[in-house]
Parts: C-alpha cells; sequence; structure tokens
C-alpha cells in the first residue's frame, strides 16, 4: 500500500466530519455566521425597482447543461423567482440546453407553488431559444430590447457571449447581478454588471439566501477544513525551509516524523 495514501484518507475523513459537526451544530442551535455578500442583498433591490417600474426580470442560467453549476445557478434564481411572485412580477427564463428545460419548468413552477401564486405561473416564461452559442446570445438581447427587462439575474456558465447580454442589459437601464465560476468572463461580468458574485460566493449563494441549516452548517464546516488545509501548508512551508527539501520532503511519513521530533517526540 502506497504510504501516501493514508494520510490523504485521514485528512479527507477529517474535513468531511468537521462538516458533519457542523451540519449538526447548525441544525440544533444558532446558526453560524455568514459574511454579508453585497451582490445577493442588492437582489430584493433589484426585484422591488422592476416592481415600481411594471418592467419584467430576466433570470438567465448560463449555457451549461445539467450539472453542479448550472443547478447551482438555478437555486439562486428560484430565489429570484419566489420573490418576484409574491408581488406578481413577469419574470424570464430563456435556456440553452434542451434537456434543462423540464428541469428549470419544474423549479419555477415550484418556486411559484412555495408562494401561493401557482395561477401566476406562466409556463412561456421558461423557454428554450437554441444550443447555439452567439445565436443564443442575439435571442437573449432581443427579449432584453424588446420588453425593456429593469433587472437582470446571470448565473451559470458564461463565455463569450456574456459581455452580448451584459451589455445589452446595461443598455436598457437594467440593473445586474452576477455569479459565474468562469474566470476568463468575470472581467466582463465586473464590467458591464452592478453587482458580481465572485469565486466561493457563487457556491455559498443558496446557503446565504435561504439559511438553511444544512447548507450553512455545509458552508461553515468547509470553511473549517480550508483552515486546517492551510495549517498544514504553512507547518510544512516552515518545517521545509528549515530542514531542507531534501530530507523533508520524500513523503509524507518523514513530514510526520520530522514534525514529532521537533515538538520532542521519540
Amino acid at each position: 500500500m502506497d504510504h501516501s495514501v493514508l494520510p490523504n484518507t485521514l485528512l479527507t475523513a477529517l474535513i468531511c466530519f468537521g462538516v458533519l459537526i457542523s451540519i449538526w451544530r447548525s441544525r440544533g442551535a444558532k446558526l453560524p455566521f455568514i459574511r454579508r455578500i453585497a451582490g445577493l442583498n442588492a437582489i430584493d433591490e433589484a426585484i422591488g425597482r422592476a416592481t415600481e417600474m411594471g418592467r419584467p426580470i430576466l433570470l438567465q442560467p448560463g449555457l451549461g447543461g445539467i450539472d453542479v453549476v448550472t443547478l447551482q445557478a438555478l437555486s439562486i434564481l428560484c430565489y429570484v423567482a419566489r420573490s418576484a411572485a409574491k408581488f406578481g412580477n413577469k419574470i424570464m427564463m430563456p435556456v440553452a440546453d434542451s434537456a434543462f428545460l423540464t428541469v428549470a419548468q419544474e423549479a419555477v413552477r415550484d418556486a411559484y407553488s412555495a408562494e401561493d401564486r401557482a395561477e401566476y405561473y406562466d409556463p412561456d416564461s421558461v423557454r428554450f431559444l437554441t444550443d447555439r452559442q452567439f445565436a443564443f446570445a442575439s435571442g437573449v438581447a432581443g427579449l432584453i430590447n424588446r420588453d425593456q427587462v429593469a433587472a437582470t439575474f446571470l448565473f451559470g456558465w458564461y463565455y463569450a457571449e456574456s459581455l452580448i447580454i451584459a451589455e445589452n442589459a446595461c443598455q436598457v437601464g437594467a440593473i445586474q447581478v452576477a455569479g459565474t465560476p468562469s474566470t476568463t468572463q468575470l472581467p466582463f461580468l465586473i464590467a458591464a454588471c452592478d453587482y458580481v458574485i465572485i469565486g466561493d460566493e457563487f457556491y455559498a449563494a443558496s446557503a446565504y439566501l435561504t439559511r438553511d441549516p444544512t447548507l450553512v452548517g455545509s458552508v461553515v464546516g468547509q470553511d473549517y477544513g480550508k483552515i486546517i488545509i492551510l495549517a498544514i501548508v504553512m507547518v510544512g512551508i516552515i518545517i521545509g525551509s528549515v530542514l531542507g527539501p531534501h530530507t523533508f520532503w520524500s513523503n509524507w511519513w518523514d513530514a510526520l516524523w520530522w514534525t514529532k521530533r521537533i515538538l520532542g517526540g521519540h
């Protein structure tokens, strides 16, 4: 058995155990603190502005299919749909994947039902345009300009079409909140949008918005895991710098042996 497998397994088990403990504590006690995320706090502001103006809201889950990023984007957009349903706002959700269409329709329908507004749900509000990148961008741009949307929420996978969509929404004066794990498109979204969710904020958004104990506990537990990994890296750097790479970095067992020796063990 490779000696490097055991420490990695132990570290993974430790992080998983920490996440489970954090979820358990969140369910039974006061929710842990999650710092304020300005972009997510702006959601209610954008919906309120659309209500005052009597103009629709655009929800767009990117160009991805049924994957983790797109489903996370859908959970954020469903929160927006629930808030819009309270005030009777018209929403539009164009999608670029035909397989994802049914999932999105059911999710938005459930969002309306959760607010006892099922009769206000319009099946045509969630529609499939095309799976061609720039044809899709053109279609979304057309919706934005024809309906003069008051707010846009862009979450999910975005590529070269991101600036086309965001710039058209900017031209009609819409408040824009965006978030994507695609680092190559973040500069364009930052340039054209009012608020952008960056990095891990994208994945923590569901916990932040819903305050569900399981989601909040999971996010906090993962943060503790990151702290543990960072501490291990820092200790390794310090010990490696003192002892040199050839005597320390051969494998994990050497690292543990040297750490024990420095701390006074035998």
